[in-house]
């Protein structure tokens, strides 16, 4: 499921990218025009989709958008696991897939990339997992130790084969999601749409973050990041500085009250890891902050650290299911 795995709050009054009005007028580096909001919102990848862009021209910015929907609308019918027509889906019912759409080998080169450098510990076959547990929800239960070996034996992401011309999963069972950065490159996909119709100012919620330029008087987009055991509260606020946002987060799609058992995967036990509530990482593009985040969830504290330190500029917020908190240096945190 397309779940919305944070939910960041949107930026100094913007709310969910609806209070526009609040802006006024926007400073522009044409002094005879002056930079207006403009926004649209949708459905794609199981959320709402809220995309902002500041521009001069009305008609410019409305295509801008438009545009930018679009291209989170195509990673949606490309990518979902709840369309029967996607790409996504006919790889998982047969095991392979045909012809595939460039945007699915780039995420999926991408994610093969990023399992290599987390030694598995990010891992897109993960999906017999999901299921066995959504399952046994649907009974009211957790899956037994059998039905946990079963699945955890299908999953392996040095089995799934990519080439240009074929998506190959080499074992009978095996089932891939995408869930874990999908949301992220259709946020960048919007934000490149948007660059083309030479918008210099937005902010993209595709569920997860890009922001381009900034707000009022060059002051920067600023985004605050739910606290992982208080809906109401942050845990803090980052003033944006042009990279992409994303949070992943045990709270948002859990099979047990305690959060113990989430939608996120640990590859080695076949069970949700067990340090973390929630990362947010900061990355020069959404595709990277998204996979990130729900790397770093499984990786844990020590070696999500260890690794966004040897990763040109990524940052990351890890709040332990006990509390405490830990970040990088570079980090862009207000107090919230």
């Amino acid at each position: 499921m397309m779940n919305r795995r944070k939910m960041i709050s949107a930026s100094l009054g913007l709310g969910a990218l609806a209070a526009t009005a609040r802006f006024g007028a926007f400073a522009s580096s044409d002094p005879a025009q002056e930079l207006k909001p403009y926004a649209l919102s949708g459905q794609a990848l199981g959320a709402s989709v809220s995309l902002l862009v500041l521009h001069a021209d009305a008609g410019r910015a409305q295509a801008a958008l438009a545009d930018a929907l679009a291209e989170v609308q195509t990673v949606d019918a490309l990518m979902s696991l709840y369309r029967d027509d996607s790409q996504l889906v006919e790889l998982n019912r047969t095991g392979l897939l045909s012809r595939p759409d460039e945007r699915v080998l780039e995420v999926l080169r991408f994610c093969q990339t990023l399992s290599e450098r987390t030694k598995g510990a990010f891992d897109v076959t993960v999906q017999p997992l999901w299921s066995a547990f959504t399952q046994s929800k649907e009974l009211g239960g957790l899956p037994s130790l059998e039905s946990l070996r079963q699945a955890r034996a299908l999953v392996d992401w040095r089995q799934v084969d990519v080439s240009d011309n074929a998506v190959r999963l080499r074992g009978p069972g095996m089932a891939v999601t995408l869930n874990g950065v999908a949301q992220g490159y259709a946020a960048d996909r919007a934000l490149a749409a948007v660059r083309r119709h030479g918008v210099e100012h937005a902010l993209i919620d595709a569920g997860e973050f890009d922001t381009l330029g900034g707000k009022q008087h060059g002051d920067p987009w600023m985004l605050g990041v739910r606290h992982p055991r208080d809906p109401g509260a942050l845990a803090t606020r980052l003033a944006m500085d042009g990279r992409a946002l994303a949070t992943s987060g045990d709270y948002e799609t859990f099979f047990t009250p305690d959060f113990l058992h989430h939608h996120i995967f640990d590859p080695a036990t076949g069970d949700s890891p067990t340090e973390l509530a929630s990362t947010s990482v900061l990355a020069p593009n959404a595709l990277q902050a998204d996979g990130l985040s729900t790397a770093f969830m499984v990786l844990g504290v020590e070696r999500s650290l260890a690794l966004a330190a040897t990763l040109p500029g990524v940052d990351a917020l890890l709040i332990g299911k006990n509390g405490q908190s830990w970040q990088t240096p570079g980090l862009p945190a207000l107090a919230a």
